[in-house]
């Protein structure tokens, strides 16, 4: 069993293993990158497993819809930072003995090794070895004396190729303890926003629409700021495709939350807004249909909100707007005469019949198709509803029931049995916001430098060892030359030659 769990324990920390961990990551990594993920954007995730059928729910139960959270990319993750740690805690002190250690004693023979040069010169031994000293300025050398006379010089370069190596794997698993760290204390939030002037304030996970906290975040201590979007513009090319977004946009943070000033800021995509330890990213936009509800005593109210695009290429949007009866404070009478209207909008409407459809996605004629409902909308049943429908419980049991149906476009209004009336009168833009904190980003940024750093200089640099032998003789001084390069990189023999032919003349520089 001791064997067994030894050699389990040297396999995984060998280097193979770290690396084969490192290419599975990368590759777990792509369904995070190719589908949609459920933590950016679970509509776009239902509609994908509803268009691909059995191979959608497939990957649905294999968590391709949640890789950075899924239980086998986690394990990769683990296994890596093991696999990483139990590989360069060896040998990190390995080096470190190696680099105390004095460059290796000269061979005997130094015509067997792949690089040799000898000549005769009439200068000293003396002299030889410290012109030969002052040329090896900045190698690793160690003088050592031999029989009769005989001095020799060990010489060593390219320490660093190691330091770049391992400065490489520490980076790569400060890397991975940053990754672990953001998921740990990190954040990310989704909410839409009216572009009207209206605010959004990062105050609590309730002001999200949707929100993905950390491990270690409750949503009680966020970065405060706040956020007024005044207005969104989008343009498109005449196909329909988007040609840009712009979103003007005001923000107040820090001290500036006790006050009335305010900050401008042009929210494009992929221009994030960054504040104090925030990041602000225009994650999408979309139509929020404006609606007057005239009720018999001759009341209004008015309500826009948020309809999902259904279809981003024309901006065809479904939704839902709900409207409470005014002066009413018995529930139960209430939830009796509760307004939802529910349909279609489409920006520039094409209609066939009574069909309607939309044809660009600019609010160029603006129109929408709708059925009104009467009755209890489910909002007191205790279960959670979706934002854009209405409850289909609550019509199958008699409780919500239709009373009118009908395509509006702007001005346009329609009547129920009651004499309520509802008026389509005006349509206004929304913008998708994403929130992200993640307190990591400064770290990952550095230790990629770093593993960048480390990544060029094991590349770039080149192990190599050279020694000189001076031997005394009747008639001169014998200097023999050899090296060995220590990696399989080329480009010493060059060195070698250049380098002998220097260190074989005997004589100091001048």
């Amino acid at each position: 069993m001791f064997a067994y769990l030894r050699n389990t324990w040297r396999g995984l920390t060998a280097m193979r293993t770290a690396l084969i961990l490192l290419a599975l990551l990368a590759l777990g990594a792509l369904p995070g990158a190719l589908l949609p993920q459920r933590q950016l954007n679970a509509g776009k995730v239902s509609d994908y497993i509803t268009e691909h059928g059995w191979w959608g729910r497939l990957l649905d139960t294999l968590q391709f819809y949640d890789v950075y959270a899924s239980v086998w990319f986690s394990a990769i993750y683990v296994l890596l930072f093991v696999s990483l740690v139990g590989c360069l805690t060896p040998r990190m002190f390995e080096y470190a003995k190696q680099a105390r250690q004095q460059p290796v004693i000269t061979p005997r023979n130094l015509s067997r090794l792949p690089h040799h040069g000898e000549s005769t010169v009439d200068v000293s031994v003396d002299d030889v070895v410290e012109a030969s000293r002052k040329r090896l300025r900045g190698w690793r050398t160690v003088v050592r004396e031999e029989e009769n006379g005989v001095r020799t010089i060990s010489a060593e370069r390219g320490y660093l190729r190691e330091t770049g190596n391992l400065l490489f794997h520490f980076a790569l698993l400060g890397l991975i303890v940053a990754f672990a760290f953001g998921k740990l204390f990190g954040y990310s939030g989704q909410v839409a926003v009216i572009a009207n002037g209206s605010q959004f304030c990062n105050s609590g996970l309730f002001a999200y629409d949707s929100f993905s906290p950390g491990l270690k975040v409750d949503g009680t201590e966020l970065d405060p700021f706040c956020i007024k979007v005044n207005s969104f513009k989008a343009t498109y090319l005449p196909d329909g495709q988007a040609n840009s977004f712009d979103t003007d946009l005001q923000y107040q943070t820090g001290a500036e939350l006790n006050s009335d000033q305010w900050q401008s800021y042009d929210l494009r995509s992929n221009h994030p807004l960054r504040t104090s330890g925030d990041r602000v990213y225009l994650l999408g936009h979309g139509y929020a249909p404006q609606f007057t509800v005239t009720f018999p005593d001759g009341q209004t109210r008015t309500k826009a909100i948020q309809w999902n695009p259904s279809d981003l290429s024309t901006m065809l949007s479904s939704g839902t707007t709900t409207f409470d009866p005014p002066n009413t404070t018995d529930e139960t009478e209430l939830r009796k005469h509760q307004i939802a209207i529910t349909g279609l909008f489409a920006p520039t409407a094409l209609f066939d019949g009574t069909l309607m459809s939309s044809v660009y996605p600019a609010a160029n004629d603006p129109a929408v198709a709708v059925q009104v409902y009467e009755g209890d909308l489910g909002n007191n049943s205790g279960y959670a509803h979706n934002l854009f429908t209405i409850d289909q419980s609550m019509v199958d049991q008699g409780r919500l029931v239709q009373k009118a149906m009908k395509n509006l476009k702007l001005g346009q209004e329609i009547a129920l049995p009651d004499g309520t009336k509802v008026k389509f009168d005006k349509v206004q833009e929304f913008v998708g916001l994403q929130v992200s904190h993640d307190p990591s980003q400064d770290f990952v940024l550095v230790f990629a430098v770093l593993m960048l750093v480390g990544l060029m200089g094991s590349l770039a640099v080149k192990r190599r060892r050279l020694w000189l032998r001076v031997t005394p003789s009747g008639e001169g001084t014998v200097v023999e030359v050899g090296g060995l390069a220590r990696t399989d990189q080329a480009g010493y023999g060059e060195e070698f030659t250049r380098l002998s032919a220097e260190l074989l003349t005997g004589k100091k520089d001048t």
